[in-house]
């Protein structure tokens, strides 16, 4: 469904740390928005019997019902946008925004 990268796992559980959420489950969700792309949130959360529940690099993820297809396939990192700048993306598939961004060669 949805895996989540060594990078993203570690922020995670940093941010679970800093929150006191250790025993929480990482919810993330998303929607279609107006113009046809995925919009997507995340933050700690319970689970409910409605939850889907799966582990991806040690973190626990739970999506509902009504995310779980837009999220099939997507992937979770957290990468440097900009010198000292990181933040979480998602890298999704059934998104009509994602790019696919060509591997680094080297020639910059």
């Amino acid at each position: 469904m949805i895996s989540v990268t060594k990078q993203a796992a570690a922020q995670i559980r940093k941010a679970a740390e800093q929150s006191d959420a250790l025993n929480m489950f990482l919810r993330i969700a998303a929607r279609k928005g107006q113009d046809g792309s995925i919009e997507y949130g995340m933050g700690f959360d319970e689970k409910n019997d409605e939850d889907v529940h799966l582990t991806s690099e040690g973190i626990d993820i739970l999506i509902s019902d009504s995310s779980k297809e837009l999220l099939m396939g997507a992937v979770l990192d957290y990468v440097e946008i900009n010198p000292g700048e990181f933040r979480f993306i998602f890298k999704n598939p059934n998104d009509p925004a994602h790019t696919t961004i060509p591997p680094d060669t080297g020639n910059h």
